[in-house]
């Protein structure tokens, strides 16, 4: 958003931190404010970036806080093998908290679910409303019911129908074109999320298969013989696992086959890649530490 407080909100993937900071910068000029809808790989990995270069970040209270606290499950970046850049939150948000961005003044809204510190933002003149991973135009965000507990989806769902009663004008989703109609596009996501609340067993395939595919995207894929050995190692497979009352190994197997019959994954040159489009990693981007070993952060 450019105007006199030049804002961005989330800032990419840590492969990605360069094009996403050229991108703002050709935009909006130099990005004062970054927003963190929530503290995922794919939203927070530019922060470190562009707060070297200026900007502030702000995020949800629980999330900042525990940013500020250096807790090792930050951005559940080592329990998602998601890496993440190192960075401070220099304003906690709290709901009903007005921002100025660009030349617009804009409310946070907390819309825990995805992960309990997401949030929306709401700017009421235009009717304009950013949703994060909440929803996009195909999809609902997918909800970690063994880090946040098993009514994570009920709590994602409360969200979703706060937000629909907002009846906005734009939804501005974090991934995927704009719904053509707001209305439908939350009537299709309210019955969505219904399902994950219905089925936490969809649940959790629905998280796996979602998680998996990211992995594959910012590795350029993984050889075929080490995909289920990289599976068996990974937290979120054994926490899926367990709660599925299978083996890490019989979902590893599993997933795999499961995710290579439906075309999401596919082999190729003895690869197993996400079949999704997406945008190529360097394998050295990769290479930044997991927050158990984030020096303490410094005032600012």
């Amino acid at each position: 958003m450019n105007g006199r407080q030049p804002a961005l909100v989330d800032s990419g993937f840590v492969g990605h931190a360069e094009d996403t900071a050229d991108w703002a910068r050709a935009h909006a000029g130099p990005v004062d404010l970054v927003v963190n809808t929530h503290w995922h790989s794919d939203h927070v990995g530019g922060n470190a970036l562009l707060q070297a270069r200026g900007a502030a970040i702000a995020a949800g209270a629980p999330e900042a806080e525990a940013v500020a606290r250096r807790d090792p499950g930050c951005c559940a970046a080592e329990y998602l093998d998601q890496p993440v850049a190192p960075y401070t939150v220099d304003l906690a948000l709290d709901d009903g908290q007005i921002l100025r961005l660009g030349d617009a003044d804009w409310e946070v809204i907390r819309t825990p679910g995805h992960t309990p510190g997401h949030l929306a933002l709401w700017q009421p003149d235009e009717r304009l409303l950013v949703v994060g991973d909440a929803l996009s135009d195909y999809d609902v965000g997918w909800v970690n019911l063994a880090l946040d507990g098993l009514d994570a989806a009920t709590t994602a769902l409360a969200s979703l129908k706060r937000m629909a009663d907002l009846a906005p004008r734009v939804i501005l989703p974090s991934h995927g074109p704009l719904p053509a109609d707001p209305g439908v596009a939350f009537a299709t996501a309210l019955r969505r999320a219904q399902r994950l609340v219905d089925d936490p067993d969809g649940a959790l395939w629905y998280g796996a298969r979602r998680i998996f595919a990211f992995a594959l995207m910012i590795r350029g894929g993984i050889p075929a013989d080490e995909v289920e050995p990289y599976l068996h190692a990974r937290a979120w497979l054994a926490d899926a696992a367990r709660l599925l009352d299978r083996t890490p190994e019989g979902l590893a197997a599993e997933l795999t086959g499961t995710m290579l019959r439906s075309g999401a994954v596919a082999l190729r040159n003895g690869r197993l890649h996400a079949a999704a489009d997406h945008t190529p990693v360097a394998p050295q981007s990769l290479r930044v530490p997991y927050p158990r070993t984030w020096s303490a952060a410094e005032p600012r």
